[in-house]
């Protein structure tokens, strides 16, 4: 279920940013090709106004070359279009031709080129050296060949501004898009952050939590109603399994009293042989091994439904720890192995001593069964930071450290060295839920020096302070 919540909460912020990045980006896109389009919009608009210059223009010309009868006069045209010419020589650019006598009219703007001719059509642009660009419009009144010229550096110089202006408004357009598009996204997303808090809420002590859901009916709330469904199936399973696992252990306990009692009646009648006398023994060995390990089933049944109420009293740990030292020095002492202990640290802890001496001895219990002959077991105690933290070190072969969080599932024993210790595989997923109902964790690190293994309980306390 954990993993369940992280893996929606990994994803939730690429998600958000390629919502931002493509937001932006068809903001962006977007006004691109609309400025794109009113480019070549204005720009054909300008020229067609230029076009429309010329030929508004060449109306008036057409009046000045309509005055005198002798056309055919070379010196006609020059007579009729060097005032027109002097006066808009700065607008205008004339190129004019008697297609019958060859005489020849170029304005002084000109500076004594003439303008070529289009290929196709009467309305083009062309490029004079000294002169410039030109939009030109080609006429035809009989007998002359009129072409009136236009500067485009106006209309350059208008869309020049007018891209820059539009690269502005891209750019901050870019930037508002990015700020608008994050903010959509966070309001998009929102649901999913909600069903990754609700989901990382839930585990296995905590299976009753729910994904809020609106009063709507759209694909984020159709995808919460259906993981609540999840949920809730998962949270029946659960029970069920619970309840099977709390009324099995709690209906073998009767059956296994009754053989129990039998065996032991055999061996006090003293009829039996003594090969079958020591089968008995050890089916009397094995029954009581099968009633600790209903017993520790049961434990953890309750544990998980928190049916276990602790007796929590908040006191300096260092008197409980001076006692249990006590108690732990001589047991290690009757396996041929040491034990130590050290404290620092001030500060109140609240803890069932009861529950947490079961712990230790679990623990201590294990370390003497993996420490060498003559090791020292080590238990460290330090009350700081607002924790209390305990540690038991050893001096046995260790573990390797994918298998530090496997030791704390049920029934994995990896000691198979030790032929002696035949724990049933459930001591420390005992630990675990006792720490747990003290709203504190338990786990594996390596050794001093990598040597051995270090089992670290970290509980809260209140006031702590260091001695140093």
């Amino acid at each position: 279920m954990k993993s369940f919540g992280i893996l929606i909460d990994h994803a939730t912020k690429p998600i958000g940013i390629r919502l931002t990045i493509w937001y932006s980006l068809a903001v962006t896109v977007t006004l691109a090709c609309a400025f794109a389009a009113a480019y070549t919009l204005l720009q054909n608009h300008l020229i067609l106004g230029l076009d429309l210059q010329n030929a508004s223009q060449f109306k008036s010309v057409k009046v000045h070359l309509s005055r005198d009868s002798d056309r055919d006069d070379p010196t006609f045209i020059d007579r009729a279009m060097r005032v027109a010419s002097n006066r808009n020589a700065s607008i205008f650019f004339y190129d004019i031709r008697n297609t019958r006598t060859g005489a020849v009219f170029l304005s002084g703007n000109l500076r004594g080129q003439a303008i070529p001719s289009a290929r196709n059509g009467r309305v083009f642009a062309v490029k004079l050296d000294d002169v410039g660009e030109l939009r030109v419009g080609e006429f035809e009144f009989e007998p002359f060949t009129v072409k009136i010229g236009t500067p485009l550096g106006q209309v350059t110089d208008a869309m020049d501004g007018f891209t820059r202006i539009c690269l502005a408004l891209l750019a901050a357009m870019m930037l508002m898009s990015v700020a608008i598009g994050f903010g959509f996204s966070r309001l998009a997303l929102n649901p999913i952050r909600v069903i990754s808090e609700t989901a990382k809420r839930i585990h296995l002590d905590n299976l009753n939590q729910r994904i809020p859901v609106a009063d709507v009916h759209d694909e984020m709330s159709d995808l919460a109603r259906i993981l609540n469904q999840m949920f809730d199936r998962l949270e029946s399973s659960f029970k069920q399994i619970r309840q099977f696992a709390a009324e099995a252990s709690h209906e073998l306990k009767s059956p296994l009293s009754l053989v129990r009692l039998h065996a032991e009646k055999m061996l006090m009648d003293g009829g039996l042989s003594p090969v079958h006398e020591d089968a008995v023994r050890v089916q009397l060995e094995e029954l009581a091994r099968l009633d600790q390990i209903i017993e520790e089933l049961l434990f953890l049944s309750r544990a998980e439904a928190r049916a276990i109420t602790l007796d929590l009293k908040s006191v300096n740990p260092a008197p409980f720890l001076q006692s249990f030292a006590q108690d732990a020095r001589v047991l290690a002492e009757h396996y041929g192995k040491r034990f130590n202990h050290t404290h620092a640290g001030e500060g109140q802890v609240a803890f069932d001593d009861k529950r947490l001496r079961q712990v230790l001895l679990n623990l201590l219990s294990n370390a003497l069964n993996v420490s060498p002959p003559g090791g020292l077991i080590t238990l460290r105690s330090l009350v700081a930071g607002g924790l209390w933290c305990l540690s038991i070190e050893d001096q046995g072969p260790g573990l390797p450290a994918s298998d530090y969080e496997r030791i704390f599932e049920r029934f994995v024993r990896l000691q198979p060295s030790v032929a002696e210790y035949q724990g049933s595989g459930l001591g420390l997923a005992i630990c675990r839920s006792i720490v747990g109902l003290h709203q504190g964790r338990i786990f594996a690190t390596p050794g001093p020096g990598d040597q051995g293994l270090r089992m670290v309980i970290e509980i809260p306390a209140q006031g702590a302070r260091s001695d140093g």
